[in-house]
């Protein structure tokens, strides 16, 4: 019966496998800034039914972010997190109101330009300027698809913080968003008690994933940074616009 509550079941294999990947995902995105949340999101759009998809995802990202925030709690950048914090907390509010069958597979490409812009070309004034904006449209992006990690990765790169800076602020930002977007997927209804258990074990694990992450972090410079922090975003941009085509090319819609 401890079993069944730990892996839901779905099988100690599955959950262990899941929490090895949990490990690595934490592992990337603590060490390279990005990544992590949309490697589990595939992840787990194969092990789990497409209900509990986006709402189980966002709860062990939750976790993962809270853990690498509370261990760079001193480089986070205040000044970026209140204005994000009320952007975010109009999107997630807007996404909730709005959570019906969108067109996922266009958000999906459109998602993916940007970030490929942001990469190639000079970011557009918004994304220098205004943390609110990024954080309300990542959040709302978020209702439906997920990880919109890179779209705020690719906020803070305009920015140019240094690399511990940069993770750091990018972890509260994520907590904020995946702590609203529980809210509201628990007001909405979801039972997240079913999963207890397995979130859990993801988010322990994602946690020492961050840890062993975190010193790789303090070992990189600015510049090597950068250029990784460039190749992870425009291989998960080319990701999304992949998925986001090849889903309107075969007429079905995204679990979430």
């Amino acid at each position: 019966m401890t079993g069944d509550l730990i892996h839901a079941g779905l099988g100690w294999p599955i959950a262990l496998l899941a929490g090895g990947l949990s490990f690595a995902a934490s592992f990337i995105t603590a060490a390279f800034g990005i990544g992590g949340g949309a490697i589990m999101l595939a992840m787990l759009a194969v092990l789990l039914p497409p209900a509990a998809l986006i709402p189980v995802h966002g709860l062990v990202q939750l976790g993962s972010n809270g853990g690498r925030m509370a261990i760079l709690m001193r480089f986070v950048q205040t000044s970026v997190m209140w204005p994000f914090a009320i952007g975010a907390g109009i999107g997630i509010a807007m996404g909730a109101a709005l959570l019906v069958d969108l067109p996922e597979h266009v958000i999906l490409i459109a998602v993916g330009s940007f970030i490929l812009y942001t990469v190639f070309l000079p970011p557009p004034g918004f994304l220098r300027r205004s943390a609110g904006l990024a954080g309300g449209v990542a959040s709302l992006l978020s209702m439906f698809v997920g990880a919109t990690g890179p779209f705020i990765a690719a906020y803070l790169k305009a920015q140019r913080f240094e690399p511990t800076a940069h993770v750091a602020t990018q972890a509260g930002m994520m907590t904020l968003q995946h702590l609203l977007k529980t809210l509201a997927f628990g007001l909405l209804g979801f039972a997240f008690s079913q999963w207890a258990g397995f979130i859990t074990l993801l988010i322990a694990a994602g946690f020492a994933g961050t840890v062993a992450g975190r010193q790789v972090l303090a070992r990189i410079d600015a510049a090597r940074f950068r250029r990784i922090l460039d190749i992870l975003l425009t291989v998960i941009a080319l990701k999304l616009i992949w998925d986001g085509v090849t889903g309107l090319t075969e007429g079905h819609s995204l679990p979430g």
